[in-house]
């Protein structure tokens, strides 16, 4: 898998500096909208958080809204903050409804994990079982989700769907800031600096799929670049943490400095183009995977006084996808593009959706 070797061009490529100097990724609700959300969550009280689809959450206001965000996602930058929905006039349940209708009307919800997570919560579980997201057992490397889920810093990554989609119910005391990264600047900053490192970006390194997320699996570790390309596009498949995972399986082969070295300047590269941008109660980010990188900052909560960080999370394919580079179907479980792909496979089903 090589790169194109030519630095890439539009709008996905942007520095964190022009883009919140340009502060249109931002997008706001009007009060039609926020009303005829408001009116779609009535017509589903009376289900499960998750038991209707999009017909069932009528949007005829919204949806072009959604359409154009949707073709930004996957033509535009990449990233789209939705800002408005009033997260003091409803419970969790009800803003889990409102998350759900509105993801449906975007895509395809895929699981999380193994165990059945369609709707995350990213909040900190280590106050919970008394553990940091550092200990591991046996010395080995810490999961990503057992970092997620903790007040740590999260370092930059992508994950296994074509867009995420995080709804903030409630911000930390401190901190717990989003960092953005293009991709597209990210590549072609390295391009530039080290074309050598970039070539190495665009060969195999080893990742592990880890037990919390996928399971036990006989699979477990599989070889996949850092940059990919298909039809004219760039993607990325991008955690440091499984590869450092892999580390631990003895038929894997080692890290090579130059390797590391890459893995270093990415990680660099990304932090010196990236956005900082706090959430507002109430915000959804969606982020497309192939183009973005995200981490955050580390944070302080306040349970006393309310305020504890707590996001929800989806993980949506989508219908406007790009084709993926031939040899990714083995983390997306297809490289077609618009098909519902990513995510985990549920070991008793067999599915990557609810049935």
């Amino acid at each position: 898998m090589t790169s194109s070797h030519q630095p890439l061009a539009g709008r996905s490529v942007w520095s964190g500096e022009a883009l919140e100097q340009a502060g249109d990724w931002i997008r706001t609700l009007d009060d039609a909208q926020r009303g005829e959300i408001h009116a779609a969550l009535q017509g589903v009280q009376d289900r499960g958080v998750f038991d209707f689809g999009r017909e069932d959450f009528p949007l005829p206001l919204t949806a072009g809204v959604l359409a154009d965000i949707s073709d930004e996602l996957e033509n535009g930058r990449g990233c789209v903050r939705l800002r408005g929905i009033d997260v003091g006039r409803y419970g969790e349940d009800d803003l889990r409804r409102i998350f759900w209708g509105i993801g449906r009307h975007l895509g395809t919800a895929v699981y999380q994990n193994a165990r059945g997570e369609i709707m995350g919560e990213v909040r900190d579980e280590t106050r919970l079982t008394m553990r940091t997201y550092e200990e591991t057992d046996e010395g080995r490397v810490a999961s990503a989700r057992a970092r997620s889920r903790s007040t740590g810093p999260l370092r930059w990554h992508t994950d296994r769907c074509d867009v995420i989609g995080l709804l903030c119910v409630r911000n930390a005391q401190a901190g717990g800031v989003s960092k953005l990264a293009s991709i597209p600047a990210v590549h072609n900053a390295i391009l530039a600096e080290r074309p050598d490192l970039l070539a190495v970006l665009c060969e195999d390194y080893w990742r592990m799929r880890p037990a919390d997320e996928d399971g036990v699996s006989l699979d477990n570790v599989f070889a996949m670049p850092v940059f990919g390309f298909a039809g004219g596009k760039i993607t990325s498949q991008y955690s440091r943490t499984y590869v450092e995972q892999a580390q631990e399986v003895a038929r894997v082969p080692r890290l090579t400095a130059v390797q590391n070295e890459a893995l270093d300047m990415l990680a660099r590269v990304a932090e010196s183009l990236c956005l900082h941008s706090p959430f507002v109660a109430g915000d959804i980010q969606l982020l497309n995977n192939h183009v973005i990188y995200h981490g955050r900052t580390a944070y302080a909560d306040d349970v006393g006084a309310g305020q504890d960080r707590l996001l929800f999370r989806l993980w949506l394919a989508m219908p406007d996808s790009r084709r993926l580079p031939d040899g990714f179907d083995t983390l997306w479980g297809s490289v077609m593009p618009g098909e519902v792909r990513g995510g985990v496979i549920q070991p008793e089903t067999g599915l990557r959706v609810p049935a």
